[in-house]
């Protein structure tokens, strides 16, 4: 099967490779444009560009698919491939209909989640910051609407207790690659039987925003502990900025203790709203690298009864 792929981000590594090492032929890969980064302003490849170029792919690198010279460079390069398949990843670019109709199977996305739930462009955070407990990639036949296309296969993973945005990040990517093969060997055996959304069902997943990761300790110890799962915590301690990249809940507090009081210096317990604690595991202090809470704590004393935020 003649292919074209788009994607992005890390997340669609898995998916490009699984494509350039099978039978397939990738005969192009759409990316978004290389950026800045750093001091020097060094322009950077995408991840999904990288790795094409490891298997010697064409890239495209279009500002637009919908309008302007760069769109019209694109439709052209895609008719004169005539791919039987597009498939997208994480692309982060809507795609129009003269694309979405031009293959022969049409588009099909993989997307990072349980359809109809979770459409948007942050699946993984918020399945987090709401404590959802499972989740999964879904693959899907493309239309004009945003994330609801026609389901085709969809796999379910648990989320673990303690499972961080990177850590089901991974897993999710590596399973978007086998939904991939799956979903292409059934489209080619014709077993495939598309599922319509239930948009009664759906719900969306909005951009991440800066201001999400501030620690509000007066909330309960399951959302601050779900808001370090999903977006990485902040606060504050003794006037600097302190990231908290891993957590754990604990009931083990004294009653009545103000919210935002450490309660115990030896495993870095911070009191919440509920009465219950929210344990630091993983942080980074201003002006210091990041690492395990034991770590910083060997160089480090705490005082019990100090306040946060």
């Amino acid at each position: 099967m003649r292919i074209v792929f788009m994607g992005t981000p890390d997340f669609a590594v898995p998916c490009l490779r699984v494509l350039a090492e099978s039978s397939h032929e990738v005969a192009a890969v759409f990316t978004q444009p290389d950026k800045p980064k750093g001091r020097g302003y060094k322009m950077i490849p995408t991840p999904v560009k990288a790795a094409a170029e490891e298997y010697g792919l064409k890239v495209c690198q279009p500002l637009s698919l919908r309008k302007g010279e760069d769109a019209e460079k694109s439709i052209q390069i895609l008719n004169d491939i005539a791919p039987d398949l597009i498939v997208v990843t994480a692309y982060g670019q809507i795609l129009p209909k003269a694309v979405l109709e031009l293959p022969r199977y049409g588009c099909i996305n993989i997307h990072a989640s349980l359809l109809p739930r979770y459409r948007g462009a942050a699946p993984i955070n918020w399945v987090l910051l709401n404590g959802e407990k499972e989740t999964g990639v879904t693959s899907m036949q493309m239309s004009e609407g945003l994330d609801t296309g026609d389901m085709l296969i969809a796999r379910a993973v648990e989320i673990g207790e303690n499972e961080t945005y990177q850590e089901l990040y991974s897993r999710l990517s590596q399973l978007g690659g086998k939904v991939l093969m799956e979903t292409i060997e059934a489209l080619e055996a014709g077993r495939l039987d598309p599922v319509p959304q239930d948009d009664a069902q759906s719900c969306y997943s909005p951009m991440i925003r800066k201001e999400m990761s501030a620690l509000d300790f007066s909330e309960t110890a399951e959302k601050i502990h779900n808001t370090i799962r999903g977006v990485t915590g902040f606060t504050t301690m003794n006037g600097k900025r302190l990231k908290v990249f891993r957590s754990e809940i604990s009931d083990d507090i004294a009653p009545g203790t103000e919210p935002g009081t450490i309660v115990d210096t030896e495993s870095f317990a911070v009191a919440c709203g509920d009465g219950r604690a929210v344990v630091f595991r993983e942080i980074q202090l201003e002006g210091s690298k990041r690492m395990n809470t034991a770590d910083f704590l060997r160089g480090r004393k705490l005082t019990k009864g100090e306040k946060l935020g």
